[in-house]
């Protein structure tokens, strides 16, 4: 090959690399489609895993006018074919072997097949290891599936009726049968509806015990008991219902014998992954997908407004904390200061997970650490690829839920976390490949040379690798990032760094752009500073132009003339000592505050065409205000403190100064929080907004600015802190994924 003239010559070895580089990235591209398939089957048609304990239920039901025979022989003979070595049945995927969920599933494996009188040896072995491992069931430490004391003892008792023996001690059976008697006169004193459905849903633990003509109130129109296969065999043994009768039918022609604990589950299980998908960064590959589910859900949250109506349904009665955990979040998106009903729900659900984080509650809640990080950080209060990375790094390849069974909701959740754990660690290299050339940008420019300015180049790249993730929006992280440091440099050139006739000369050569050599440079740091800042953005306005095929350098040259002569009306109040009204203060600080020239030249690179027409809407500056606002409130409540040092005034102490002496300091912060508050439900609302003017993804940047102000901002001014935001620095852009998986080799292929 020729480069700069001179040939080069290339030798076969090198040829042989690139062949076999080419040979694994092809396998590779393969390999990656091959997943990618999975994931979007799985959306699509949810594969349910077979429910050993469900299947039992199903094989005991009897065929109509023939009492002796199985309806359902297929299900018996799964049975058969599924036992473990150790004389269990489960879900094969899961290490479960010494759960509670394993001990039901095997009791009702053994009564199905006493039942039938088939399989002697797998009774004798199924009851091996029910006795063996007995202990279990009085163990309170160990998690136990939704109605376990009423359907496992209910189940001891069916069993003991057809003559089966449990090996062991017969004062441990005979303890546990006590505590299900005295658990049922609790329930009897217990009128509630949450009751009656809890009742009816572990009914088949009850059997005779029960009005089964009260039970069949539950069932639903496709002729089941609360979805539930087990629940709906109990009401064919115990009451016959053709509508019953052709919902197993219409499961087993599905599933065959293999029976899922519930269905259908679709929705469910369809959300879940879309949850899972969006908490590890991955979405985006199945945006389709995605779209096509939500359109087909509609949220229903009104009817959960007050603590007694959870508590009073099934979810609630069966202390359910992943329902409970998923709707204290979605009442965090709270967008109207007069939404009672979700401010009713996060402050009652958010009470009762406190609870369960509590020393003193014996049952700590397998998700107890999900918990734990959705009470400290709302949405708003992280940036995305922060989320990721922690979501990535706490990933659950299992995943298993757990009703009166387990389950797996999912079966490709190794494939989304190597698709994740490829794409996170893909990401950082790109994050700093940026940061490198920033740097590099920073030394052409001699920005470097401007001893007076904040160095925040790597905060730059974080704001901006953590804002707009995608790899492939490199061009808007750039951007991104090379305003934010002109910006710095310039708001230290008007805070501490410049002089009078310095501010003045920058604003001057700013308005008059093209024509700027008609004046003089005052000083060299401000002719460094205007060079790269025109430099800087009329790259930016080409690029965009092409980009938007319009011209977009007048719009963008427009907010840096705005912004700096908001910086010089602030200078000037300083200097003249001028005190201005509260709202004087902040019409003109959200613009002062610098993040136009930031957020604005993005927006033409995230992939979406942005009119003209929109820049020019209400919506548009009205989510620029609220974001600004936003800023510069969080900004002043922790910079109080340096800026009353330095004689300056901020929104707060304007607020105790026009008091007249009647607001305290704390007084004057709780409005601001306040006023954040409301600007940030504001900020929401406008940005979750169908059918506007300005495209989502251009909306969705101002709401990750926002949350970079508030990671930032919430416990202490960590931008100016060379240090104070390190961590999530190395997080981002730095450190390698550390896995808590059963399955590290997903993290070697990826690095590889």
């Amino acid at each position: 090959m020729v480069v700069a003239g001179e040939l080069v010559l290339v030798s076969p070895i090198v040829e042989l690399v690139d062949a076999e580089r080419s040979l694994v990235a092809e396998y590779a591209g393969l390999r990656n489609k091959e997943r990618d398939a999975r994931i979007k089957r799985e959306l699509e048609e949810p594969r349910l895993s077979p429910s050993p304990y469900d299947i039992a239920w199903v094989a005991m039901v009897p065929l109509r006018g023939f009492p002796q025979a199985p309806c359902f022989p297929q299900c018996v003979e799964w049975i058969l074919q599924n036992q473990e070595d150790n004389g269990s049945w489960g879900i094969r995927e899961l290490d479960l072997s010494t759960s509670k969920c394993t001990l039901l599933s095997t009791l009702a494996c053994v009564i199905a097949l006493k039942k039938w009188n088939v399989g002697p040896q797998h009774i004798a072995r199924g009851l091996h290891f029910i006795g063996t491992n007995f202990s279990i069931v009085m163990d309170e430490q160990i998690t136990a599936p939704i109605g376990f004391n009423i359907t496992f003892t209910g189940m001891i008792s069916l069993a003991i009726g057809m003559g089966l023996e449990f090996p062991g001690r017969q004062t441990d059976v005979d303890a546990v049968l006590h505590n299900r008697e005295l658990e049922l006169k609790r329930y009897d004193v217990d009128k509630s509806y949450g009751r009656e459905s809890y009742i009816a849903y572990v009914a088949e633990g009850l059997g005779n015990l029960l009005d089964w003509n009260e039970v069949m109130k539950f069932q639903q129109k496709n002729g089941s008991l609360f979805n539930s296969p087990s629940t709906t065999a109990a009401a064919l043994i115990y009451y016959y219902d053709d509508k019953a009768q052709q919902y197993l039918n219409l499961l087993v022609t599905k599933f065959g014998s293999a029976v899922p604990t519930v269905f259908p589950l679709n929705i469910y299980c369809q959300l879940s992954m879309v949850d899972s998908l969006e908490k590890i960064g991955i979405s985006r590959h199945f945006s389709s997908e995605i779209m096509s589910i939500l359109d087909r859900i509609l949220d229903e949250l009104s009817h959960m407004s007050e603590a007694s109506t959870f508590h009073n349904s099934l979810q609630g009665y069966s202390d359910d904390t992943g329902s409970l955990l998923e709707l204290y979040k979605a009442s965090r998106v709270s967008v109207s200061k007069d939404e009672t009903i979700l401010e009713n729900i996060e402050d009652w659900s958010g009470n009762l997970l406190a609870e369960k984080l509590c020393p003193d509650v014996v049952h700590r809640v397998p998700i107890f650490g999900e918990v734990d990080y959705a009470l400290q950080f709302p949405f708003y209060a992280t940036m995305e690829r922060l989320h990721h990375r922690r979501n990535i790094e706490h990933f659950d390849v299992t995943g298993y839920q757990m009703l009166k069974t387990s389950y797996l909701p999912c079966s490709v959740k190794k494939d989304h976390l190597a698709l994740a754990t490829e794409d996170f660690t893909f990401s950082q290299g790109v994050y700093l490949d940026e940061l490198l050339d920033l740097e590099s940008w920073v030394k052409e420019n001699r920005l470097d040379q401007l001893k007076f300015a904040r160095q925040i180049q790597t905060y730059g790249s974080l704001t901006a690798s953590a804002s707009i993730f995608p790899p492939e929006l490199s061009d808007a992280r750039i951007f991104w990032a090379k305003n934010c440091v002109l910006l710095t440099i310039s708001d230290d050139l008007f805070d501490v760094g410049g002089s009078k006739e310095e501010l003045e000369n920058l604003v001057a050569l700013v308005e008059t752009w093209d024509e700027h050599h008609e004046l003089q440079f005052y000083s060299e740091r401000v002719k460094i500073l205007f060079c790269a800042i025109y430099a800087t953005v009329n790259q930016i306005g080409e690029m965009a132009s092409i980009v938007q095929n319009r011209d977009v350098r007048e719009h963008l040259i427009e907010q840096w003339i705005r912004t700096l002569r908001c910086m010089m009306t602030e200078a000037e109040w300083g200097r003249t000592k001028y005190v201005p009204t509260t709202d004087e203060y902040i019409g003109n600080a959200h613009v002062s505050y610098g993040l136009a020239p930031i957020v604005f030249p993005s927006l033409y690179f995230v992939g979406q065409e942005l009119l003209e027409s929109a820049e020019k809407d209400q919506e548009y500056n009205e989510l620029f205000r609220l974001m600004s606002t936003c800023g510069r409130l969080l900004n002043d409540l922790q910079g109080l403190e340096r800026e009353n040092s330095q004689g300056k005034l901020n929104s707060i102490s304007l607020l105790v100064l026009h008091s007249g002496g009647s607001m305290s300091v704390e007084a004057a912060k709780k409005e601001v929080e306040d006023s954040i508050a409301s600007c940030r439900r504001e900020l929401i609302r406008l940005v979750l907004r169908e059918g506007t003017v300005v495209p989502k993804p251009c909306k969705e940047l101002f709401l990750r600015m926002y949350q970079v102000n508030h990671l930032f901002y919430s416990n202490t001014d960590g931008f100016s802190s060379p240090t104070e935001m390190l961590r999530e620095v190395n997080a981002v852009i730095y450190e390698p994924l550390k896995l808590q998986t059963k399955y590290p080799s997903i993290a070697v292929k990826s690095a590889q």
